[in-house]
This record gives structure tokens, C-alpha cells and sequence, in this order.
């Protein structure tokens, strides 16, 4: 079985969409989506998301089914209950001007000078226990998710067991997930079995991206899943179109054109 998960195009935002330039992605998408001989697709409740996956759908002539738990990963640090958090997120927060008060923040949005000295937050068992956690809804977050991603491999035939799965009915279908960068970080850690903020911090890919992960059942009745194929862009490399700066931060600190 095959799983692709498929970032967005360049969003708006502020209307919860795509931006002209996210709207040429999805279509350079879509003129080669049938190229993944997809069987089914799943998609975030997030309008970016579905407006991605419209273009995609219409040359699959197939129906999607929505998942409330591939919407951006929600999990939100609150900066107001530790100085700790304000020292690791600085950059980032933006003060409420009516309540006065810091607003609540994605959780992975850390400044390296924090996470660089916290090992803890990249080990497969100590980052639920960083103390930066205490302030946020990760854990609940986290585990409500990929109890979800659980469910859904196992209605495959995929059951987890250790660091492999049990097939009880192994299948070469593709399943497609038009979704987000920040969940298919999370979605691709636990299938790695490593921390999520190995992938959230040292991993991006851009807008309308394809990710590709197969099963592997060398042995009867054991499998696992393989990235084999990470953030491809080959649709807006033949579209001649260059893919969007979301979710990337400057790559020199000068770089004023970039996002910082």
C-alpha cells in the first residue's frame, strides 16, 4: 500500500485559501495527479486544502472523504502561563489588543537558540516530558491524531505492533491526503518512530509537495512503511513555476525578501 500525503498550495491565510500563485501549483498538480494511479482520497476540513484538492479531484472523477484530524496540526502553546515559552517563541507571538495578552501559538514555531539546547525535545520518549510541553495541548493533540492515523491503516489491513505492523489483509491500493505540512511532520514521525519535532524542525516541504510512503512485507505477515519519495516538486519543475517560500524562514539572515 501506498500513502501520499500532498502539502496545500501557497495559502492565503487570512480567507483560508490559495493565493493565485497557490491556485497555478494545484493546477500544475492536477495535470499530472493521475500519474499516482490514486485509489482513494482523504483531504483536510481547511479550505487551502480542499480548494488544493478540487483541481486534483475533477481529472480523478473520484469523491473525497474529509478528516477532521488532517486539518493542520492545532496543537498551541499558551505564552502567557511560563517566561520559558516567551524566551523559546520571542519572534513570534503577537499580543492581543483587546485582552492585552499574548495569543496562543503553533507548537513547533520554536526559535532554535531554544530547541538547539534541548536535546530532550528530539528523543523518541523524553520530548513528552520537555517542560516546554506543560504549557500546550500537544501530547492530547498528538496522540488524538495519530490514534486516528492508527484506525485508518489499521481498516487497511496495517496493524501497529512495535516498530512493525501485522498485516491482516495486505493490499496495493495508494491512499492521497491533501492536508498540511505541520500533520504530515507528525503523521511522518510516527510512522518513522521518531520525535515529532525531528520532522517539524529539520524537515519542509513546498506548497502542493508530494510525499510518498509504501509498505515493505519482506517477511509474511510483517510490514513497514518506507518514504520513498520526500517533498517532490517535479509537476512545477515541467510547469516551468517556482515553488512558494511557505513554511521556509530566511535562508540568510539578511535576506529580506524571505520570511524571518
Amino acid at each position: 500500500m501506498k500513502l501520499i500525503f500532498i502539502r496545500h498550495g501557497d495559502p492565503d491565510y487570512v480567507r483560508d485559501g490559495l493565493t493565485e500563485k497557490g491556485k497555478i501549483e494545484a493546477k500544475a498538480l492536477a495535470d499530472m495527479i493521475e500519474r499516482y494511479n490514486i485509489d482513494e482520497v482523504y483531504q483536510s476540513p481547511l479550505g487551502r486544502a480542499v480548494e488544493t484538492a478540487e483541481y486534483s479531484l475533477k481529472v480523478l472523477g473520484k469523491e473525497v472523504t474529509t478528516c477532521q484530524w488532517l486539518q493542520e496540526f492545532p496543537a498551541l502553546i499558551d505564552p502567557n502561563l511560563s517566561e520559558e515559552v516567551v524566551r523559546a517563541y520571542s519572534k513570534e507571538f503577537k499580543i492581543n489588543p483587546e485582552t492585552g495578552k499574548y495569543d496562543k501559538h503553533i507548537i513547533w514555531d520554536m526559535l532554535p537558540s531554544y530547541y538547539g539546547s534541548h536535546p530532550e525535545l528530539f528523543d523518541l520518549n523524553k520530548w513528552r516530558d520537555a517542560d516546554i510541553l506543560k504549557y500546550s495541548n500537544t501530547l492530547e493533540v498528538y496522540d488524538h491524531v495519530t490514534s486516528e492515523f492508527a484506525s485508518l491503516l489499521e481498516s487497511y489491513g496495517y496493524v501497529r505492533d512495535g516498530y512493525a505492523y501485522k498485516v491482516k489483509e495486505g493490499n496495493n491500493k495508494t491512499i492521497a491526503f491533501f492536508c498540511h505540512y505541520g500533520i504530515t511532520g507528525v503523521l511522518l514521525s510516527y510512522l518513522w518512530h521518531v520525535s515529532p519535532f525531528v520532522p517539524l524542525q529539520y524537515m519542509a516541504v513546498a506548497p502542493t509537495a508530494v510525499t510518498v510512503v509504501a509498505t515493505e512485507e519482506r517477511e509474511k505477515g510483517i510490514a513497514t512503511f518506507r518514504t520513498i519519495r520526500m517533498g517532490d516538486i517535479s509537476h512545477l519543475n515541467l510547469a516551468g513555476e517556482e515553488p512558494s517560500f511557505a513554511a521556509r524562514f530566511c535562508e540568510k539572515f539578511e535576506n529580506e525578501n524571505e520570511r524571518h
